[in-house]
């Protein structure tokens, strides 16, 4: 029996199981999609509690939900009960927010996405790449977003992570980490010849966001994707920006095989651009459904855009657009983007819906991936 079809029949077990609750609605179907939804967020972590805690929101508005539930502890040494609307540590979910705030620039005629980024990041960077052999007039704006400018990737470094291990406090600048990706590793080969992900592409859009803006990134992202129109009030640059008013604490995020958790570390070890932000699961998956509905994009071809792909010479581990990746759940395409912590969110055109998914503890991060198809599968089955 294949995942996919226990999945179904795990779904349409409890969809069978629950139709007693729709003599109990409340203002049409709402409860009982409610209660469908956060009975699949129990029943996956029951079997899998070493997970810490499940958070998960669904934005489909045509089917008129939007929902979120938790299950589980944000603290799984004092068992704090973990609430739906706690944030936490999107980490590489944030290069979707930098992508778009690139374009979002491109629109605004600042910038082009075929401009070399020569004279867009610092003059410190600028000096530094060039005498470690890149050729920055040959490094396009396109080739940083899609991973394909042939950078090589600081988080990638195996010192990167011995020292955030052994100095879990040490607070990072954006020039270090771009330091030591010059001196981690050589150019991984000419600009569209490969496709290697790495965050020190971002953090060099960083810097060009501020270069055009002539802001810090994080305030220039907050205005460019307007979050105080799209009511983002629970999404951040975690210490970068203060603390949000009337927002409950970040839940705790865990790595047990690397030692290591979100409150542990100086969240400057992912902060300018390549990680950052934190988020609700709900404040996320309503960004990227903004973005997929025009909500962001002043013009509405700019969304086009944002499937750029750059044919590299070199085959790909994966599909790779500006800051979201193509996926296939249940035969249902979706675009998104997912997080070091165990952060997912995908946006599902043909059911105009989005799905974040939290998974509290990395090691079980797959779970993501059964979460978001049983409830692709739900959506199905629902009016």
């Amino acid at each position: 029996m294949n995942f996919q079809y226990k999945i179904s029949l795990f779904v349409c077990f409890i969809l069978v199981g629950l139709t007693s609750c729709k003599a109990k609605k409340q203002n049409g179907k709402v409860v009982s999609n409610d209660i469908i939804f956060q009975k699949i967020l129990d029943s996956i972590y029951h079997q899998n509690e070493d997970c810490v805690g499940l958070m998960a929101h669904i934005e489909a508005p045509d089917k008129d939900i939007s929902w979120n539930g938790a299950v589980g502890f944000s603290n799984k040494q004092t068992k704090s009960v973990l609430e739906k609307d706690q944030p936490v540590l999107i980490a590489s979910n944030t290069k979707t927010y930098v992508a778009v705030a690139i374009l979002r620039l491109v629109e605004q005629d600042k910038i082009e996405l075929d401009s070399n980024i020569e004279n867009y990041i610092s003059p410190k960077s600028k000096r530094l790449l060039e005498s470690h052999g890149y050729q920055l007039k040959d490094i396009s704006v396109k080739h940083l977003l899609t991973h394909t400018s042939g950078i090589f990737d600081y988080a990638g470094s195996g010192d990167f992570f011995e020292f955030i291990k052994t100095q879990p406090n040490y607070r990072w600048t954006r020039d270090e980490q771009i330091q030591l990706a010059m001196s981690s590793g050589k150019p991984l080969g000419a600009p569209g010849d490969v496709f290697s992900y790495s965050d020190t592409n971002y953090l060099l859009s960083s810097e060009i966001i501020e270069t055009l803006t002539g802001q810090d990134f994080y305030t220039a992202i907050r205005e460019l994707l307007n979050f105080e129109g799209l009511n983002l009030d629970a999404t951040w640059f975690s210490t970068l920006e203060e603390y949000p008013k009337n927002i409950k604490p970040l839940a705790y995020q865990y790595s047990t095989e690397e030692g290591v958790h979100s409150y542990s570390l100086d969240h400057s070890f992912d902060l300018f651009g390549g990680g950052g932000l934190a988020a609700t699961t709900k404040d996320l998956a309503i960004f990227l459904y903004s973005v997929f509905n025009n909500k962001v994009f002043e013009k509405p071809n700019t969304l086009e855009l944002l499937f750029t792909e750059v044919d590299t010479k070199q085959p790909k581990e994966w599909s790779y657009f500006l800051g979201i990746s193509p996926v296939d759940f249940n035969d249902i395409k979706g675009f998104g983007h997912n997080g070091y912590w165990g952060t997912v969110v995908n946006h599902y055109p043909e059911l105009n819906a989005t799905i974040s998914v939290f998974v509290l503890e990395r090691d079980k991060r797959h779970l993501r991936v059964n979460v978001s198809r049983a409830y692709l599968e739900a959506l199905k089955h629902l009016e």
